[in-house]
């Protein structure tokens, strides 16, 4: 294949990417015109294939879109891919969540062993309330569920979801926020796939008990001396 063709052939493509991403992520073509500085009438012609867009405008539209940069060297289609947010019925997934919540407040308080009748007295929420609250009749308003875990000597941290799908977005949320807040330097050490022998071995270590370190660290300073 000559110079011409090739380039013809990854500018339709780089074009069809540029329109898949910006479909998934819900954006107008004058939007992310605006965001890379370049006309709509351009960014048309982008995702048209009649031109294509330099390096740093790729860069920021990547980062306008917010997705990584190898989506236009891949072959996955992102817009045709449903996001998981629609695939999940948030009515149905509320109420177990509600119950599941009711739940683990009577576990709380059974474990605190604290009656109904004395949580009611102490926090000024009825016993009918608290009652048809651990049962998941009704939703627990957070205000309340914060004054009822701090009588039970309890966290609301321990109550969020942490295996139901959102749960698990808040989970993937809360690594990405993490990651981002390490130093530069230790974020490039990670993010390099040659040192990956070593967070695996460093996750190894964290999971050892302090005897066992010791003995490692011994055996490590006979090798070395």
């Amino acid at each position: 294949m000559d110079s011409k063709t090739q380039i013809t052939i990854r500018t339709k493509k780089i074009g069809v990417l540029i329109r898949d991403a910006r479909l998934a992520a819900r954006r107008s073509i004058p939007e992310c015109a605006q965001a890379i500085g370049v006309k709509a009438g351009v960014l048309r012609a982008y995702e048209d294939g009649r031109k294509s867009p330099s390096l740093p405008e790729l860069e920021a539209l990547v980062f306008f879109l917010d997705l990584p940069i190898h989506h236009f060297w891949g072959k996955e289609i992102r817009s045709e891919v449903a996001a998981p947010h629609e695939k999940i019925d948030l009515s149905k997934l509320l109420a177990v969540r509600q119950r599941k919540i009711g739940a683990l407040l009577r576990q709380e308080r059974n474990n605190t062993s604290i009656s109904i009748r004395n949580l009611a007295q102490e926090t000024g929420i009825s016993s009918a309330r608290i009652k048809a609250y651990e049962l998941g009749e009704r939703p627990i308003p957070l205000p309340e569920l914060e004054v009822l875990l701090q009588a039970l000597h309890g966290r609301v941290e321990s109550f969020f979801d942490r295996s139901g799908p959102i749960g698990q977005w808040m989970m993937n949320e809360e690594a990405i926020q993490n990651f981002l807040e390490l130093p530069d330097e230790l974020r490039q050490f990670v993010s390099m796939p040659v040192n990956r022998p070593y967070i695996e071995l460093a996750m190894k270590l964290s999971n050892m008990s302090r005897d066992k370190l010791r003995s490692v660290a011994e055996d490590i300073l006979d090798i070395t001396l």
